[in-house]
């Protein structure tokens, strides 16, 4: 299959084209035709998958079809950083066909306000807005979705997780109830499921997201103390090979404390946290996707939402809270078929959740021997250490672990 299946209007084939799309990926197969018959969709797939073009493209399609240009679509996405993103694709896509967009979020200033005003005004296309923001508008009254035909949920699950239940739903009161409802999520928990019988009519459903990560992602892990973090990462990162490089942290502190402590050797580091300013996290993602910078530090607003071609390695300095959390961490490295690495630092408390995490996978990751000059680590043995700190042991020289299932190949 290639897009010209799908019978686009020629202007969009070729902007395709022209940005080195070749073959449609399996989700994009699968929902563009059910988007195009103008259904309702439900769609669970993971970042990394395709998904964005797969409703960007039949709803930029039908705008250009459309005998008279409204305001069409209203896009919804949990972070400024995604919606950016989905509004950078949009231009993209939509350069050679003349749609237009426009980015709605939070965390600016007054001058932004007005500008984001004074495009609504004058009409645009598409807009990618975070729910915050876009409710402020519509009860200022600056937004007319009268004619609108699409409203699509961006990673609802993590909206939901987020806290965005009720304005979403207020924010559906002022849509018209003739519409095209497309929902993509990475997980398909019970409160999607009440928020998409909420909101769709009839859905079809596709389902792509099958929680493994990718075949050319090398997997490693450390077991380790607290104390033992620091001293394997300097190690870690004295490989020159690792060109670009994400850490992520369970918490802002965490990621604030870590940047202070490697900058005295790291100069090409930064922390990307909510306290900068929305100017200073464009300008570090600027210069982390165009490698003037070498190492991101970051919380899990980052395993969503950025996309970045060429990551060399994915470091789990604190272990993700869930199994989902880590498939998309490390889904930022080995994108489009390129090779990467992914280690992740498991202490005594984190046993079980890694644990979860590895049967999840159906197999366990290959856990590295801790350099003697750093001292011991603990044993890897989720079920002794399910209260932290039960058993100890040496790891001088060798992996030290428990294994109950086979290691993956």
């Amino acid at each position: 299959m290639t897009f010209d299946d799908f019978n686009f209007d020629a202007s969009l084939v070729e902007g395709l084209y022209s940005m080195g799309y070749k073959t449609p990926t399996p989700i994009q197969a699968q929902a563009i035709p059910v988007i195009l018959e103008n259904k309702d969709l439900i769609a669970c797939a993971q970042t990394g998958t395709g998904k964005t073009a797969a409703y960007l493209l039949p709803i930029i399609d039908h705008i250009v079809r459309a005998p008279n240009r409204h305001l069409n679509a209203l896009i919804i996405a949990p972070t400024r950083e995604l919606v950016l993103q989905i509004d950078q694709q949009i231009d993209g896509m939509g350069y050679f066909c003349s749609v237009g967009s426009i980015a709605i979020y939070g965390g600016n200033d007054g001058m932004t306000w007005e500008k984001q005003k004074h495009a609504l005004r004058e009409g645009v296309d598409i807009i990618c807005a975070t729910p915050g923001r876009l409710i402020a508008l519509l009860q200022n009254g600056d937004i007319n979705f009268e004619h609108l035909q699409h409203l699509v949920l961006d990673e609802a699950d993590r909206m939901l997780d987020m806290g965005f239940f009720d304005d979403i739903t207020t924010i559906i009161n002022y849509l018209p109830k003739e519409r095209q409802t497309i929902m993509f999520s990475a997980t398909m928990p019970s409160k999607i499921r009440l928020l998409a019988n909420k909101i769709t009519k009839n859905p079809e459903q596709i389902n792509i997201a099958i929680s493994k990560p990718a075949a050319g992602i090398v997997q490693q892990a450390y077991v380790v103390h607290d104390s033992q973090k620091e001293g394997i990462l300097r190690m870690i990162l004295k490989n020159e090979d690792y060109q670009s490089v994400i850490i992520f942290c369970s918490t802002k502190d965490n990621v604030k404390l870590l940047e202070k402590n490697l900058r005295r050797e790291e100069k090409s580091i930064k922390a990307f946290h909510s306290d900068l300013e929305q100017a200073e996290r464009e300008e570090i993602m600027r210069d982390f996707k165009g490698k003037k910078l070498r190492i991101l530090i970051g919380t899990d607003i980052l395993s969503r939402g950025i996309d970045v071609d060429g990551i060399s390695l994915v470091i789990n300095y604190d272990a993700p809270p869930d199994p989902e959390d880590y498939i998309h961490r490390i889904g930022r490295t080995a994108r489009a078929s390129k090779a990467g690495v992914a280690i992740t630092f498991i202490n005594l408390r984190d046993q079980m959740k890694f644990s979860r995490i590895e049967d999840l996978m159906g197999y366990e990751v290959i856990k590295m021997p801790i350099p003697e000059e750093l001292g011991q680590g603990p044993v890897y043995d989720p079920e002794a250490n399910k209260k932290e700190g039960f058993k100890r042991g040496p790891t001088k020289g060798k992996s030290n672990y428990k294994g109950k299932r086979k290691s993956r190949p």
